[in-house]
Order: structure tokens, then sequence, then C-alpha cells
């Protein structure tokens, strides 16, 4: 790269909207893959570039004819250039994500949140099988990563004290740094375990897990973004199924008489289904996904 006091080229781009015109350029150009908070090129520069200037992430307009310092534009080339010469996802190059507006932090250790359990808690869908959200006293997260799902938990639902597991002791690490950020250690507390094998002996009254669930044959050939991300966070077996299929066999004796399981499968919905005839699938649907999260009952657990 050039010398900080040498923007060569780019010395001609001097404002945010010349950066996003060339952003988005480079970013087709160079066939970047998106999916880790944003789907297209647009959203992906202006995330990157406003990161850089530390503006807000969702107000893009009344910074476009802003004029950047030469300090300024080295930062928002310097991270285009990074994202087109490493293939890493932007939240690793900023070390944020957002869910529903939530910042947490994340780093190659976790995969970049993205959940749509997330939507629904944030948005009260679940309020299709969680019909009172003051009622639930515990809460589990199975594969808790980064830990925003358990974060966002606590904070739907406020009664509750938040168990989340992770068989990662890495990710476990930055689910540390995120519920200190959110001032939630006292709720929310964290576990190494492999799912449920080292889960205190208690039920909850919600669980909720984002497991891997990618194809070993889909895995194979994951674009290089998504292959900066822990492998283990993805593979889910020849079917994709093989942590629900155990999360399924074991959830019962976990759940509380009127508890509630919510996974999250992606696009897994007619292989659940066909391996599972006799479960009545609850399928919660949200604003950017059809038929990718199910919730179950405890009753209708214990009836299999």
């Amino acid at each position: 790269m050039d010398r900080p006091d040498a923007l060569s080229a780019a010395d001609e781009l001097l404002t945010i909207r010349d950066w996003l015109r060339y952003g988005v350029s480079a970013f087709n150009d160079a066939k970047l893959v998106f999916g880790h908070g944003t789907d297209n090129a647009l959203d992906e520069a202006a995330f990157l570039i406003l990161s850089a200037l530390h503006l807000p992430i969702d107000t893009l307009d009344p910074w476009l004819d802003c004029r950047l310092a030469q300090s300024e534009r080295v930062r928002v080339r310097d991270l285009i250039a990074a994202r087109i010469a490493t293939r890493k996802p932007a939240a690793y190059l900023t070390q944020t994500a957002y869910i529903q507006g939530r910042k947490f932090y994340v780093d190659e250790r976790v995969i970049v949140p993205r959940s749509f359990i997330g939507e629904l808690i944030c948005q009260d869908s679940l309020a299709a099988v969680v019909t009172d959200a003051d009622a639930i006293s515990s809460v589990l997260d199975l594969c808790t990563g980064s830990g925003c799902l358990a974060i966002l938990a606590a904070e739907a639902f406020p009664n509750a004290s938040v168990d989340a597991s992770d068989i990662s002791s890495d990710a476990l690490a930055v689910a540390r740094r995120n519920v200190d950020d959110y001032d939630l250690a006292a709720r929310v507390q964290l576990i190494q375990s492999d799912l449920f094998s080292m889960l205190p002996t208690r039920r909850y009254d919600l669980i909720i897990s984002n497991p891997p669930y990618v194809t070993e044959a889909s895995v194979a050939t994951f674009a290089a973004e998504y292959q900066s991300e822990p492998l283990l966070a993805h593979l889910g077996g020849p079917d994709g199924l093989d942590l629900v299929r155990v999360i399924l066999k074991h959830a019962r004796d976990y759940l509380a008489p009127n508890g509630i399981l919510v996974i999250e499968i992606g696009a897994g919905r007619d292989a659940l289904e066909a391996a599972y005839p006799s479960l009545p699938f609850i399928w919660l649907d949200t604003e950017t996904s059809e038929g990718e999260v199910f919730a179950l009952t405890a009753e209708d657990l214990a009836a299999s």
C-alpha cells in the first residue's frame, strides 16, 4: 500500500460519496461475496466507510458530501483494500457486528452473528410461542458463540437468568467481553459444554440455539469469506442436522413442563420434517426468512 502521506490516485476521492462509489466499484470488480451483515456491495462499502469514520452505521445520507481529511481517506482506503485483499468479512476488519441495532464485539474466534433468532427476540416475534415474557425465569442459549443471543434474551426476558454454553473456549472469551460490555455478568452465566454434556441439572423455560447446520457438501464449496469463520461453527454433518438431532433427543430433559425450544436450521426444513414426521414443528418466520427457525413445546418433545 502507499505511504500514509501519499494517496496517489486516491487523492481525487474527497467526499464520502466519492469513496462510496469507489468502494462499490472495487467490491464488484473483485467479485466479493457478502452475507455477514450485508448482502450487497453498496451496504458493505457504506458499513466500512462509516465504521472507519466512527459515524453511525445506519445513517449515511447526512454525511455523503462531507470532505474527508487526509488521515481519514487513508483509513477508509486501507479498509476497502483489506476487504478485497483478505476476503475477510467486514465485521472482522472492524471487530464489530450488529443485530437489530445492538453492537457486539467479534473476531475470528467466533462466527459473525447473523441469527434470525435475534430478529425474533427483538421484534417480539417469539410471542407466538412465548405468551408472557415476564414469566420466563430461565433461558439456555446453546452454541452461544459471541454471546449475542444470550444478551438479547436477557434484555427481552427481564426476570430470567441466562445460561450460555459453547464447546469453544475461544468463543466463550469473546462472549465474556460482550456480556461484560452489556453489564450482564450477574444474569448471564457462560459455560463450556458440548451441547448438554456439562450443563447444570436444571429446567429451562426457554432453550434457544443457532447450532452449526451447514451440510458437508456446502462447507466444501465455501467462498473465502465463509472460510474465514471457525469451521466448527458451520459444520452440521452430511445433511446439516447432526447437532440438531442431539438437541432434539435431549432437550426434553432440560425443559420445564411448559418450556419452549427454538432452533435455527437454515435450509434444512425439508430434511428435518422428513426425519421427524411426527413432530408438530411451529415455523417462526421473520421479515427476511421463511422456514429457517422452528419451535417445539416440551409437551411435543415428551410425546415423540
